[in-house]
């Protein structure tokens, strides 16, 4: 009796099988918890810092404009400018809410029904056919975090869609949403497509454009209306439905939409452009150093002179390189055109530094115009030679006993060369310092024929100055800077002009100019109605070729030549394809 109550009292005194089971599975569930807490709380201290990268700003964009303030094209512009609901036509964010979520103002941070919805669409089809993400997800997705598949990842977006949603309402996480979603090339933002693929801004959208930018948030390249056109066109149609059947709009509005809907068609080409958008930036940042903000740019370029000049240059290259710059004739840049193709090379040919040839001899012939010689003095066309320098003429013929004017016609190199020994060569320095040009210049008898090299701009600079009634010439390309509200951080304040050559000096020199360009000058080639004159240089062995020319509203400099300082075929020089670069670009002035 006593063993059976001993065994009664052990079998009271232990727990139960089901008491065992269900404090087992408590600490298992306790264990969980903290570890499902651990889990989250060192993700969440792994977490991006919230308000710095959702006040991250984008890159300062710029707005160049040309002469008149038409926009010749923008950089930075990879997110587009800031959008808002309240100033976006309806029907854009409208799209959006439409086919990405259409409960969006009616549930939370997570779509359940729409997650449900996936979960059995997917289980249904084997395949990850639907999402269920929320905009509010998407949105936290698109701004903080990257795009790897990792459970961190997701849980990471779950906390942020119920921080995003805690503090900011619902029109205002669907701004972000707009702003920041990513599209095809990078691109981020339905501004940004919008300007590529329609060139209008996003407040400008029509429906039918709405609903093509729309289609593209499911999968951007597969639906791109630049590069899937038919794909886009049909997923557009299914926004419009979508929007009907939710009653953003009517059946009538949606057809008459679908009949616009059409191949986005790219932006037009900006290649022509980016030497010159090149130089401006550097130019626009010497002015204001370093900036944040948007900017546009009011340049002294004229588009139509630029693409004449662009396919100009890109036709008679042939199997060189080539650059042209043409200024109005106080220094207003209107052209420029650093090689025959940006894509190829964005080397800017107009600034490189390369030999001018006989495109320097002008410096001399103003420096014995000043000394009382005119286009009528004879002057001596025989061998020269100092020490060891004794350059010949381009063919090796010497004409004797010339006017001052068939030397510089015929460009011959004995007569700059006596006229420098009879003036110095000092004085020949100190003029080209007076034109504007002259810091590089070297101190030796080599320099009268151009063996000192110097930009395209700087020697058609010193044209400039002729053509500018012996007035100073400082070639510009930005008349001012504002921002985006108007202010105006930079203003061109031109300085008076200073007077570098006599009227006499400047009346002789036009017309040895003149002359170049005449029937047996060596510019031949360039003349046209309207030329006012120029004169062709070649450097050494066909290295370099150079015409700068002029009308009554330009002067336009051309080089032609190879990267590599090797010899260019075909005995080019600046009185042929030079010349006849030229004279097609002013005969269509």
């Amino acid at each position: 009796m006593r063993n059976q109550d001993d065994r009664i009292l052990k079998n009271k005194s232990r727990p139960s099988i089901k008491r065992r089971m269900f404090v087992y599975l408590l600490n298992l569930v306790l264990v969980g918890i903290i570890f499902v807490t651990g889990y989250v709380a060192v993700i969440y201290l792994r977490m991006p810092s919230l308000d710095a990268i959702l006040h991250e700003t984008r890159a300062a964009a710029v707005v160049f404009l040309d002469k008149n303030g038409n926009e010749i094209r923008a950089s930075n512009r990879i997110m587009g400018s800031p959008v808002s609901v309240e100033n976006l036509p309806p029907y854009v964010w409208q799209a959006v809410v439409a086919i990405e979520d259409k409960r969006f103002f009616e549930h939370g941070p997570i779509d359940r029904r729409g997650l449900v919805r996936a979960l059995f669409v997917n289980m249904f089809r084997g395949t990850f056919a639907a999402g269920g993400s929320s905009i509010t997800q998407q949105t936290a997705k698109n701004i903080f975090l990257s795009r790897d598949k990792k459970i961190s990842r997701k849980v990471q977006e779950l906390i942020l869609s119920y921080w995003l949603e805690n503090r900011f309402d619902k029109n205002q996480i669907l701004d972000l949403y707009l702003n920041r979603v990513s599209l095809v090339g990078g691109l981020r933002g339905i501004d940004a497509a919008a300007r590529v693929m329609f060139q209008v801004p996003a407040n400008k959208l029509s429906l039918a454009q709405a609903a093509q930018i729309a289609a593209m948030l499911k999968a951007p390249t597969t639906y791109s209306p630049l590069k899937n056109p038919e794909n886009n066109i049909a997923r557009a149609r299914v926004v419009l439905t979508e929007m009907v059947r939710q009653g953003y709009i009517d059946i009538n509005q949606a057809r008459a939409a679908a009949k616009n809907l059409a191949p986005a068609t790219p932006a037009p080409d900006t290649n022509k452009y980016r030497y010159w958008t090149d130089f401006v930036m550097d130019e626009a940042q010497s002015r204001i150093g370093v900036f944040n903000s948007d900017l546009y740019i009011y340049t002294t370029l004229d588009m139509s002179l630029q693409e004449q000049v662009a396919a100009i240059l890109s036709r008679k290259t042939g199997e060189n390189q080539g650059a042209v710059v043409a200024m109005s004739h106080d220094g207003a840049l209107r052209a420029m055109s650093g090689g025959v193709d940006y894509q190829s090379s964005q080397f800017n040919r107009a600034t490189a530094l390369r030999q001018p040839g006989s495109a320097f001899k002008p410096v001399v012939y103003l420096v014995a115009l000043e000394n009382g010689l005119t286009p009528d003095s004879y002057v001596n066309d025989s061998p020269f030679a100092i020490g060891d320098y004794n350059p010949k003429n381009y063919n090796e013929r010497y004409y004797g006993d010339i006017t001052l004017a068939t030397a510089f016609a015929k460009s011959v190199n004995s007569v700059p060369l006596k006229l420098t020994e009879s003036y110095g060569i000092d004085s020949v320095l100190n003029m080209a310092g007076r034109l504007g040009v002259g810091t590089r210049l070297r101190r030796e008898y080599s320099t009268v024929l151009g063996a000192s090299e110097m930009s395209l701009i700087d020697l058609t600079n010193i044209y400039a100055v002729i053509w500018n009634n012996g007035e100073s010439v400082r070639p510009y390309s930005i008349t001012k800077i504002t921002d985006v509200a108007g202010n105006v951080l930079y203003q061109r304040n031109p300085s008076e002009p200073i007077t570098v050559l006599g009227d006499e000096t400047v009346k002789h020199m036009t017309e040895l100019l003149a002359d170049v360009v005449a029937t047996g000058g060596t510019g031949h080639r360039a003349a046209a109605p309207g030329v006012l004159g120029g004169k062709t240089g070649t450097s050494n062995n066909n290295r370099d070729a150079w015409f700068i020319g002029a009308t009554k509203k330009l002067v336009v400099g051309v080089w032609v030549g190879k990267d590599d300082f090797t010899p260019m075929s075909n005995k080019i020089t600046g009185g042929t394809i030079p010349a006849e670069i030229f004279h097609d670009i002013v005969a269509k002035e």
